[in-house]
């Protein structure tokens, strides 16, 4: 009996039964706010600190050539395939948690981008290769007509740091205890993805900073609301593993689908 009340609790905490809360609080204004302030804060210094980074030293150095390109590619395409991969893996195997973890993680990813590319085109800011001498090369809808135009913000790290608000997020969800452990994992490589971009010339650190802001809250305000809307019409469609329908739609945990 006792076994058999924590596996169907264990199903309950999988299938989702987070109590209503609201999408926005007092705390997203607060990050909002830091990650407003850290930008502008940033902004004087965007010319120096890229200019530090392409010192011959540090460019010559072949293990941060590597790093860059390993982190750049981890940040897109990496993070969307991963949770994409995620999801379909939990999808054949019958494991909610997993395929839970990588739709949310791709639909975080994917609706952060599309922020972030319409800011790109309609900014239209010149990449530090581009405008190397200025950081404040902007021009409206400029981002339009080419790619080194489209610096503001940074799209691997808004991708990488929508990854690791949502698995970091989801998972703390269901193993509390490991919320010091993925956490710092999965926001360090977003970090350095994203020092990896101003390596490579390819964005200031206001760009980097910016993209980080819009990965970070949207990766964490689509796992809120998923969280909290488990009849929304996405998860419906999607989220198969550990469930089956009734009679009238509904949804029943299927206990012997869901593995942990």
């Amino acid at each position: 009996m006792i076994l058999g009340g924590t596996i169907g609790a264990q199903t309950t905490d999988t299938i989702n039964t987070s109590k209503p809360k609201p999408l926005f609080t007092l705390r997203d204004l607060v990050m909002v706010g830091a990650f407003t302030g850290a930008t502008i804060g940033l902004a004087p210094l965007d010319r120096n600190l890229t200019n530090k980074l392409q010192r011959p030293a540090l460019q010559s150095r072949r293990i941060l050539n590597t790093g860059a390109t390993v982190f750049k590619l981890l940040g897109d395409p990496g993070s969307l395939v991963t949770g994409t991969a995620l999801y379909f893996v939990g999808r054949f195997d019958g494991h909610r948690r997993t395929e839970d973890l990588g739709l949310h993680t791709v639909e975080s990813i994917v609706l952060a981008d599309m922020v972030t590319g319409t800011l790109k085109f309609t900014v239209g800011r010149a990449r530090p290769y581009a405008s190397p001498d200025s950081a404040d090369n902007f021009q409206f809808m400029r981002g339009l007509r080419n790619d080194a135009y489209r610096s503001f913000p940074s799209g691997h790290t808004t991708s990488a740091f929508a990854f690791a608000a949502a698995v970091s997020t989801e998972t703390q969800r269901w193993w509390p205890g490991t919320r010091w452990i993925i956490g710092p994992i999965v926001y360090g490589g977003a970090t350095l993805t994203g020092v990896s971009r101003v390596y490579n010339r390819q964005h200031w650190a206001t760009d980097v900073m910016a993209g980080a802001a819009i990965g970070t809250i949207t990766g964490l305000k689509v796992v809120r609301y998923q969280h909290t809307h488990p009849n929304n019409r996405l998860d419906r469609t999607l989220l198969r593993a550990g469930v089956s329908h009734v009679d009238g739609g509904g949804w029943i945990p299927t206990i012997s689908s869901v593995r942990f």
